[in-house]
């Protein structure tokens, strides 16, 4: 922790001492550092920011993440920018101004909101340096439209970061390696109090949505300048503003989904959309004189699509979702506007949209920082619904639990039929084929269809949705591919025969994928089975034989059909329930994964629920429980028909044989003289632990009452046995009584590590479920050979989560 802190200061640092040696240098006819190197290395620095501040935020939430991701933004265009100068693409001073003023406004506006939250909230060192680096912007920004404001006012503000910078990371370095022996005046951080760390890292709290609200700061005062005439034209100087914002957002949009926030998550991924056209829009002097118009079906439906999600975010925080609100009229304005960013109307809209960003931010991360929050009208929308019947909010721990395995992220399926949606729509404007690039499709394309719904395969496939993330990365591939090929000047008049191939060969993935969707749900069903409707008027077009209307239709109705799958994906990700269902499949399995409606899951956090599991274990059920390291399968030794059914149903191999679990040795006690003593104080050392002792078969063996299906238990000469140290499962043995105990899982493959991976791994041979999220561990427990204890001899059949030193330690 006290490492990347120190990185993020003293990137910060080494970027302020290379601005101070620009600007002291820059009244010289030819600087120290050139343009193109300053650049670079800002772009270096800022990759290093961008490093420290998301590895610190993923351990403790902060202040200083705000600060590092916004610097690291604002070099990231700032280094851009310098090198555009380096290489001649600004032609003179007024271009390196324009091309300059809209970032540096916003990022001091930004950082003078951070340096304010700093104060308010006792985070001197971040407000020191966000004060400092907003003081040299504001500084250049006025020695830009005035020669009375020299560079020295910007370098010495550079230096004072630079100091301070280096004081306290080097400071911090130091005390970190001399084990808190050597501790500058205000770099020991064992002196901070628990409670604001306990309170920094927990909750549900989205503590990048700040940096988020500041990228839309940037967007906004790119177009919105120009309206004031703070510049004087738009054109190439300042798309790396906006691609920069573009791309960090997309980050802030990944790392939302790491903090469990879908509908801020799906925001930023949209706005993401929005600055790369906006980028993409002031490149037109590259192919064409005229500015580039703008398809209104798509920026209609876009606008559809934030009305929804701002109502969805409203029930979560009003404040957020009147919030989404501005960006609906900047999409209707860019709609009813020919030339869209180019014109008075939606660069009014941006004016406003800066302005509330401003104060959004202000608002998130004072509430991330300071004890008393200011009201967002969560608690009393909360309330309001707590009184309805029909819609009740999704809640706790299992609210964002994968379906398959553990992940760290929550679902992204309502960016991925969203980005479908936008890139249907924006593929119904038929273009000039002489000139395809007059109107802006490519960024709605490549970007929506392409790039997000890419992230959004990602993420499903960490949820261990394979399926589904197959799907979408097809589909990403195909839309980035035909989006380039058709709307970007690649695809000719005279059509080609390779290009119909590798339709085709889509095609044909896209067949399987809707032949196994016939077994996931119906909704995804039709959501494959229209984007083939796509494909085929894609192959239609490449052999030049597509009838006319037929690619409007066939886009319109997989655009209706992926529209809703986001209702329904919205609605189940916020409310309990089914108010918009996803459908049962349409061929039903019977084998694996075909227990879903008959095996019963019950929270573990609930006496309740171990109670009930004891109950089926009584009566002869089979069942999979957590335990201090991996998900195993369970049946009571005292009755022998579940014990040989849990033999039966995970297929057990021979040179795999189940165990004993007991609870307590007292569980033993009746056959105590069948042990030797040297071994009956080993047991009693090592447990509870996940350690397991395989110790001889004996006449003890009898007393737990398994009759007959003892053979299926251990081997003919020994058996394995273990206290499990978890308070969960030894509850639960108290209930029942020894049980038998194998991993829930097939014979060969991994161990489980979700409860979700039991009933998907065994179905409907296992009759309940005991819920407890991911496992603790991932590695089984260790196997210790006690067969020849007497001797003072002891092996190892498998070694786990206990090394054999710490076992040996034992003896």
């Amino acid at each position: 922790e006290s490492l990347h802190s120190s990185v993020g200061l003293l990137g910060i640092s080494a970027g302020s001492l290379l601005l101070a040696v620009h600007f002291y240098s820059s009244p010289r006819a030819a600087p120290l550092i050139p343009s193109t190197a300053l650049g670079v290395l800002l772009l270096v620095l800022s990759s290093i920011l961008a490093y420290a501040g998301v590895w610190r935020s993923l351990r403790n939430a902060s202040l200083f993440l705000s600060l590092c991701l916004t610097i690291s933004a604002f070099w990231c265009g700032y280094g851009v920018v310098f090198i555009l100068e380096g290489q001649g693409v600004l032609e003179d001073a007024s271009d390196f101004s324009n091309a300059l003023v809209p970032g540096l406004v916003t990022f001091t506006l930004a950082l003078l909101i951070i340096t304010v939250v700093g104060f308010l909230c006792r985070e001197v060192i971040v407000a020191m340096v966000a004060s400092a680096v907003s003081l040299a912007s504001a500084h250049e920004v006025a020695m830009h439209y005035n020669t009375a404001f020299g560079s020295s006012a910007v370098a010495c503000n550079y230096m004072v970061v630079c100091l301070a910078g280096s004081y306290f990371g080097l400071g911090r370095i130091l005390c970190f390696l001399t084990k808190e022996k050597i501790a500058l005046p205000g770099t020991d951080l064992a002196k901070k109090k628990p409670h604001e760390q306990i309170q920094a890292t927990s909750g549900s709290v989205n503590h990048f949505a700040a940096t988020g609200l500041v990228l839309n700061m940037v967007s906004a005062s790119v177009f919105g300048c120009r309206l004031l005439g703070i510049t004087n034209k738009l054109f190439i100087g300042q798309v790396p503003w906006l691609w920069a914002a573009a791309i960090y957002q997309i980050g802030i949009c990944i790392l939302s989904y790491r903090a469990m926030d879908v509908l801020m998550a799906t925001f930023f991924g949209f706005t993401s959309i929005l600055k790369f056209g906006g980028g993409y829009s002031l490149l037109y002097p590259i192919w064409q004189p005229e500015e580039p118009s703008f398809p209104t079906p798509f920026l209609v439906v876009f606008s559809i699509l934030f009305v929804v999600l701002a109502l969805f975010l409203i029930l979560k925080s009003p404040l957020d979702g009147v919030y989404l609100l501005f960006y609906v009229a900047y999409c209707i304005a860019l709609a009813c506007c020919p030339k869209g960013f180019f014109e008075g109307g939606p660069q009014g809209v941006d004016v406003a949209i800066f302005a509330a960003s401003a104060l959004m931010t202000l608002i998130h991360l004072y509430n991330v920082k300071a004890s008393a929050k200011i009201p967002t009208g969560k608690v009393a929308v909360k309330a309001l619904l707590a009184h309805s019947s029909f819609l009740k909010l999704r809640e706790g721990a299992d609210l964002h639990a994968p379906y398959l395995g553990y992940s760290k992220y929550a679902d992204a399926e309502v960016l991925g039929y969203a980005c479908s949606v936008l890139a249907s729509f924006a593929i119904t404007t038929t273009g000039d084929p002489q000139a395809p690039l007059a109107t802006v499709v490519v960024p709605w394309v490549t970007v929506a269809g392409g790039i997000l719904k890419l992230l959004g395969g990602s993420v499903a496939f960490a949820r261990g949705k394979t399926l589904e993330s197959s799907a979408f990365i097809l589909y990403a591939v195909m839309w980035i591919i035909w989006g380039l090929t058709r709307y970007s000047g690649l695809y000719s008049t005279t059509r080609s025969f390779h290009a119909a191939v590798g339709i085709i060969a889509f095609m044909l993935f896209n067949a399987f994928i809707v032949f196994c969707t016939l077994f996931l749900n119906i909704a995804w069903f039709f959501y494959s089975l229209t984007f083939l409707l796509i494909a085929v008027s894609f192959l239609l077009d490449a052999v030049h034989a597509l009838p006319a209307g037929y690619d409007i239709a066939a886009t319109v109705i997989f655009g209706l059909v992926s529209f809703y799958c986001f209702l329904s994906a919205l609605f189940n990700s916020i409310f309990e329930g089914s108010c918009l269902p996803m459908g049962r499949p349409i061929v039903q399995l019977s084998g694996v994964g075909g227990g879903t409606t008959k095996c019963l899951h019950l929270p573990a956090r609930k006496a309740s629920s171990v109670k009930r599991i004891a109950d089926i274990l009584k009566n002869g059920g089979t069942c999979g429980i957590p335990t201090d390291t991996v998900y195993v399968l369970v049946a009571a030794c005292k009755r022998p028909d579940a014990v040989e059914k849990a033999h039966h149903s995970k297929r057990q191999a021979q040179d795999r044989p189940m165990s004993l679990w007991i609870s307590s040795l007292k569980q033993l006690e009746p056959a105590k003289h069948l042990f030797t003593p040297l071994l009956w104080d080993f047991m009693e050392a090592a447990w509870p632990s996940p350690i397991s002792l395989v110790v001889p078969r004996g006449e003890w063996v009898d007393f737990l009452g398994m009759k007959d299906s003892a053979k299926y238990v251990g081997t003919p000469q020994s058996i394995a046995i273990r206290i499990p140290d978890c308070s969960v499962t030894t509850h639960l043995i108290d209930l029942v009584g020894p049980i038998v105990v194998t991993s829930a899982n097939p014979t060969g493959e991994a161990d489980t590590t979700h409860h979700n991976q039991v009933y998907a791994k065994l179905g409907d041979k296992v009759d309940a479920v005991l819920c407890d999220g991911p496992s603790p561990e991932n590695i089984a427990s260790t196997v210790v050979d006690c067969t020849k204890i007497d001797s003072g001899n002891i092996g190892f059949f498998r070694v786990g989560i206990i090394p054999k030193s710490q076992v040996k330690l034992i003896l």
